[in-house]
């Protein structure tokens, strides 16, 4: 793969870092004190899976680098639900997913739940399979148990310098993780921030991810515009979604000003839905270049349901400069 790299990346952590530098202070100590090699395999394993985030696989430039002038620009989000530990037709959904990029022309995708089991690497099968640049970090798993998944971006333009990594707020739990991937995509219309966010289910820390994830993006953007994009866990109704929006454009709320517009279901056995919400969103900070929303559709894959949850599209447009 054309200029493939394999690197760690430290996160930014705010929480709890000391509690987390002795923790694995005293890991480490203990490692070199009986040598990893005399742990019993279920240790090595859990101390694998219990590694903090931070490995990456980047690669900058898509194999075909589009010639193109600034223009219309489509971004995709989508939960490709991993679905562990039957990985149910995984390289099926894959595959629709990935005729749905194409069917779409997207640009832009902003992914979660990316898969690696023992045979099959999804972040780098997508990779080849849509000609695009790409960034993945492992979130959770590990490749020694067989399984891991995490975060990635993929574009059709090149992506800039090396990504960016955050841990978001969450119980003292070493072997569960949320984070959020940044990357800066080099566009004809201008350099542009994209972000892929996973947060937590429970509703108190979720709101703490939310803001902390605000106030991270608006540093690394600096001025610039960002696309901030994922699965959120979070309804619209709630106060979190609701204060973001005074600091991010929600873009399908600047097309379609009506109706719930889920993204995800839970069902019953037989298959009616008893509780939908709209967890995956499209957000937009404003910066330069300016963006302005054209259009905002909830998609499935035709044929073969890429996910359980739907992925999100917007199409956008430069809005030219007032000089």
């Amino acid at each position: 793969m054309p200029g493939k790299q394999e690197l760690f990346v430290e996160p930014h952590n705010d929480e709890h870092p000391h509690f987390y530098q002795w923790l694995w202070g005293m890991i480490r100590r203990l490692l070199r004190r009986i040598g990893h090699e005399r742990l019993p395999k279920f240790m090595k394993l859990a101390v694998s899976v219990a590694e903090p985030a931070g490995r990456i696989t980047f690669q900058r430039e898509p194999f075909r680098v589009p010639a193109e002038e600034c223009g219309e620009y489509i971004v995709l989000s989508a939960n490709l639900w991993h679905d562990w530990p039957r990985f149910k037709d995984m390289e099926k959904r894959l595959e629709a997913f990935a005729s749905l990029v194409e069917s779409e022309r997207a640009d832009l995708l902003l992914l979660q739940e990316v898969a690696r089991t023992s045979t099959f690497k999804a972040d780098e099968w997508l990779a080849k399979r849509l000609n695009m640049a790409y960034v993945y970090s492992r979130a959770n798993g590990s490749q020694k148990i067989g399984f891991e998944e995490g975060l990635g971006i993929y574009s059709r333009f090149p992506l800039k310098r090396f990504p960016y990594l955050r841990q978001m707020r969450q119980a003292h739990n070493p072997f569960s993780r949320r984070l959020a991937l940044g990357v800066e995509v080099d566009m004809p219309c201008g350099e542009v921030l994209a972000i892929s966010a996973h947060l937590g289910l429970l509703r108190k820390e979720n709101a703490k991810q939310l803001r902390a994830l605000q106030t991270w993006a608006h540093h690394l953007a600096g001025g610039r515009s960002a696309i901030i994009a994922g699965d959120f866990n979070a309804p619209e109704h709630t106060r979190q979604i609701k204060h973001i929006r005074a600091y991010w454009m929600d873009t399908l709320r600047e097309v379609v000003q009506n109706g719930g517009a889920p993204t995800h279901h839970i069902r019953f056995p037989w298959g009616g839905a008893f509780l939908s919400h709209r967890l995956d969103y499209i957000f937009l900070q404003p910066g330069k270049p300016a963006w302005r929303v054209l259009e905002v559709r909830h998609l499935d894959a035709p044929g073969c349901s890429h996910s359980d949850h739907l992925a999100v599209l917007a199409r956008l447009t430069p809005v030219p400069s007032a000089a």
